[in-house]
């Protein structure tokens, strides 16, 4: 029996022994994998998938991780400031040895997905990856060892600056918008008493923290949250 397989955007036609270098897989030496797009099976009774067959799959033992030989990629450009470039690249790719070719029940194996990429992630043919198995795993444990689950920690929630419900709207001053009345927020003033009341230490302070440059002064802050406090 032989399939054909595509892994890679490459098609391969394989049977159980073979030896296959092909693009990198997201595997470690000695896991076993398996190809589900399988375009054909032959043998006594072949199937020509449209453009898979159901449910058949090729099983393999990943050997190695290997690279390619390695090409280099030279560019010049003769031009007045002529340049040239020398890059070289050696492909990634793995080693595996076929073990298996499934007509049918690839589905149901339970044998991780040969999936491409440069991460380690098992992702077996259910669709389930190997950290969700081994959570169901150890709830079932636990349920039959007749186990509490353990208590997840708290999640810690980002603070942010809640204007109080008896906070004043700071837009009525003179100058002040809502990025303004945002950034006084902030610093803690929520109230035309509260400018009211600031001193001159108090004026120099927030002109430093919030870089106003002698805004309040010049546009009369405490005169104006006074005479709002007074109305």
């Amino acid at each position: 029996m032989f399939a054909v397989l595509k892994t890679g955007g490459k098609q391969y036609k394989v049977q159980a022994g073979d030896t296959l270098r092909i693009e990198k897989l997201a595997a470690k030496a000695g896991d076993k994998v398996q190809f589900n797009e399988v375009m054909m099976i032959g043998g006594d009774t072949p199937k020509v998938g449209a453009p898979l067959v159901a449910d058949a799959g090729v099983q393999a033992e990943v050997i190695d991780q290997i690279k390619g030989v390695k090409t280099i990629n030279f560019v010049k450009r003769r031009r007045k400031h002529s340049s040239k470039r020398t890059k070289g690249h050696r492909q990634q790719l793995t080693l595996v040895r076929i073990t298996d070719i499934l007509a049918t029940g690839a589905d149901m194996s339970g044998v991780m997905a040969a999936v491409g990429g440069a991460g380690y992630t098992a992702v077996f043919a259910d669709g389930q990856n190997a950290k969700l198995k081994t959570a169901q795993a150890e709830k079932a444990r636990r349920a039959d060892a007749g186990e509490a689950a353990p208590e997840k920690a708290p999640k810690a929630k980002a603070s942010k600056a809640k204007a109080s419900s008896d906070a004043d709207d700071l837009k009525q001053l003179s100058g002040v918008g809502p990025a303004l009345e945002k950034k006084l927020n902030e610093a803690g003033v929520t109230t035309f008493a509260q400018i009211a009341a600031w001193t001159e230490a108090d004026v120099a302070d927030m002109d430093e923290k919030l870089s106003f440059k002698g805004r309040i002064e010049r546009e009369g802050w405490i005169e104006q949250a006074k005479d709002k406090t007074k109305g």
